[in-house]
């Protein structure tokens, strides 16, 4: 049985849950109003991968929504080990990482300019994506598993476990592609469009993170800091600071020795105490 532990109403670890989850909504919202722009133009741009924006005027715009997505994802799973949702060392919390340090990457070094040609930079690039693309999904469905069946946490947990699932679906066309690549020769980035494949790709995972994030929000409410309810049963001996059980035994009337206070007159059939005198 589990019972809410009381615990102050203000929670730093709730601060960090919503400040994480707002840094996902704010990379949304950043990148999302990059491809709106472009959109004004022709749907056709938004074939294009969506790190080229950082080879334009509007590479700070996504440098920014990269680095919040970072910030958001490391402080969700900040409080979802903090709370007890993980551990550091575990498996899905080191690919949890891994996808920010994938996007760090992704930052850091922005994509081949294919105008002047290929270069290391693009090449780390393309690098880091896979790693952040890869570990996403199996950060959220292992961080997930453990807790899928649980009273409390299951449903975040399944919600979780299943954008997991859907976030590696959505990876891969990109498989195929590349399997394409190896056995007909075709490059693999012309297989689908790519930018539209990407697109879908980055959108469920970022709301994979956001559902995450909603559960290191649930899970960092201080009413909801669960612990084992206390036995109800007492303790053998329980009753008085000394241990000696308060109820009276049965049949018990004034200690021996003690005379009946004055007017008390004793019960039919109880024998006085010796020396005592009535009132």
């Amino acid at each position: 049985m589990l019972t809410a532990d009381p615990a102050p109403t203000r929670s730093p670890a709730r601060y960090l849950a919503l400040a994480g989850a707002a840094a996902v909504v704010l990379t949304v919202v950043l990148v999302g109003g990059l491809d709106l722009v472009r959109l004004t133009g022709s749907a056709h741009h938004l074939r294009r991968t969506i790190s080229e924006y950082a080879l334009g005027p509007y590479r700070w715009v996504f440098d920014t929504g990269v680095v919040l997505l970072v910030l958001g994802s490391l402080a969700i799973l900040a409080v979802l080990v903090g709370r007890g949702m993980t551990r550091w060392h575990s498996v899905g919390a080191l690919a949890f990482v891994a996808w920010s340090v994938g996007l760090t990457l992704v930052v850091i070094f922005p994509k081949n300019n294919w105008a002047i040609g290929p270069s290391v930079s693009g090449s780390i690039h393309r690098f880091g994506s896979l790693v952040a693309f890869i570990s996403l999904p199996i950060a959220m469905v292992l961080l997930a598993r453990p807790w899928v069946r649980d009273a409390v946490w299951g449903a975040h947990a399944r919600w979780t476990f299943r954008l997991g699932v859907l976030s590696a679906l959505s990876f891969s066309p990109l498989l195929y592609a590349i399997l394409v690549n190896a056995v007909v020769g075709t490059s693999w980035w012309r297989v689908f469009p790519l930018g539209y494949v990407e697109r879908v790709l980055v959108l469920t995972e970022v709301v994979a993170v956001l559902v995450a994030g909603v559960w290191a929000i649930a899970c960092s409410h201080p009413a909801r800091g669960a612990r084992p309810a206390p036995d109800p049963r007492p303790l053998p001996g329980a009753g008085t600071a000394s241990g000696i059980a308060s109820a009276p035994a049965s049949g018990t009337g004034p200690a021996s020795g003690t005379a009946p206070a004055p007017g008390d007159v004793p019960a039919p059939g109880t024998a006085p105490v010796p020396g005592a005198q009535p009132a």
